[in-house]
């Protein structure tokens, strides 16, 4: 009878960590019961049977366990559960500003190669074509590469 209720609670515990591990991720009721039940089989096992069956038990629990998570590891449920797409969005700063080449700026911050700039009556972040600029110098947009601003000292 002690054989069948120490089964039974091994059943009912690997049982409990297919259910938290497949279905109900994160810590949960099931992943609690789980753990009590197989805690509970071996304490039952060794106050019941001897420490012959209860190292028995202790080991069919922990084999269980890992067969079960190595079972996950490699079945088709991560890759369900994995993230498939890439992102492939771009920001474009530039969106909506009516920014062209040759218009007329100031920088707000120092452009050491880069930093911001009022163009338009935007504030941007831009890239110097000069190296350095210091803030409140007049500035005028050289090119337009790839959603970045390059400006040059207005002479």
């Amino acid at each position: 009878m002690e054989a069948l209720i120490i089964i039974a609670l091994i059943l009912a515990g690997l049982l409990l960590f297919i259910v938290e591990v497949f279905l109900i991720p994160g810590i949960s009721i099931a992943g609690i019961a789980s753990v009590i039940c197989i805690l509970y089989a071996n304490y039952y096992a060794f106050s019941a049977l001897g420490p012959e069956a209860g190292f028995l038990t202790l080991a069919v629990s922990a084999v269980g366990c890992i067969g079960i998570t190595a079972w996950f590891m490699h079945s088709k449920t991560m890759d369900k559960l994995s993230l498939k797409k890439s992102l492939d969005y771009k920001i474009n700063p530039l969106k909506g500003l009516n920014i062209k080449v040759g218009n007329k700026g100031i920088t707000v911050t120092r452009l050491a190669l880069i930093g911001n700039a009022e163009i338009s009556g935007h504030i941007i972040e831009v890239r110097s074509a000069d190296g350095l600029i210091d803030e409140k110098t007049p500035i005028y947009v050289e090119r337009i590469v790839e959603n970045t601003v390059i400006v040059r000292k207005l002479k």
